[in-house]
């Protein structure tokens, strides 16, 4: 049975300068470090918040010449941490990015990369619309990474509302999975915190959920509330609507107590699908 740790959620209100955001996120990823944790998390779009396609593109750089990442390298091998910068705008062709999770471990190292899956392509009743399709490339490949305390399912944002996905991170044996996020405002006070403790529930995983907040660029509304959600559904960490860092203990062991109590990952039955459309 692995140790208890402690992990820290960033949540940030980042701008559309990339130089700026990797200063505040670096500052408040150290602030986590000094409260004592050994896991810290970022939301998604770390150091980006584009306007638009065309901004964004310009600003997303190949892994190889992107700023970003020897400066979050040197600064997990700096603290000794283990570092997920929820994403970064990872440039990969003439008119596509992709919006990248990344993991360093202690020793700066790119323990783990993934790629968001689902596309937000939505338009929200608050009159605004979001194409992420427009401008990055969906990932294919789910991932895990395995930590000192137990193993990690990568997530992004949108990524919270397709439970088949969570359900194979927890059967590949992850006990946390993280969810860096951007939720709108309007649709985070609907169901931010239920979609969070749904996928911790269903999955007897932590869920580890770092979230922008507040006014950004182009008066794009962030909700905020970074979580931290134990395996039996309850919030053990809520960072509110302001920019800051929470911490949360977590004991690896309550995944096991969880998924025995109810072990409905091991319940699975085949069935016959009703046909799309039908």
């Amino acid at each position: 049975m692995s140790e208890a740790f402690t992990v820290g959620l960033v949540q940030t209100n980042s701008s559309d300068v990339l130089a700026d955001n990797i200063a505040a996120a670096s500052q408040m990823i150290r602030e986590a470090a000094g409260q004592g944790a050994d896991f810290v998390l970022t939301p998604e779009n770390t150091t980006l918040m584009s306007p638009s396609r065309e901004a964004t593109l310009a600003a997303a750089l190949p892994e190889e010449s992107h700023p970003a990442i020897p400066a979050f390298s040197a600064l997990a091998q700096e603290l000794g941490i283990w570092l997920l910068i929820g994403s970064l705008s990872v440039r990969l062709g003439p008119d596509k990015a992709a919006n990248r999770s990344m993991l360093f471990d202690p020793r700066g190292q790119v323990a783990a990369r993934y790629d968001k899956i689902h596309m937000f392509d939505v338009n929200i009743p608050d009159g605004q619309s979001y194409r992420e399709s427009d401008t990055f490339r969906p990932g294919e490949q789910a991932v895990v990474a395995d930590l000192p305390w137990g193993r990690l399912g990568l997530t992004i944002c949108y990524d919270v509302r397709f439970a088949a996905l969570y359900r194979n991170l927890a059967k590949a044996r992850a006990s946390f999975i993280s969810v860096p996020a951007a939720f709108t405002a309007f649709t985070g006070q609907a169901h931010w915190h239920v979609l969070q403790r749904a996928r911790a529930i269903e999955t007897g995983c932590f869920v580890f959920a770092p979230a922008q907040c507040g006014t950004h660029v182009a008066d794009r509304q962030t909700y905020g509330h970074s979580l931290v959600v134990a395996p039996w559904g309850e919030v053990l960490a809520d960072a509110g609507s302001e920019p800051g860092v929470v911490t949360a203990r977590i004991d690896p062991a309550l995944v096991a107590e969880a998924r025995r109590m109810v072990p409905a990952l091991t319940h699975d039955r085949a069935f016959e699908a009703v046909p799309e459309g039908a």
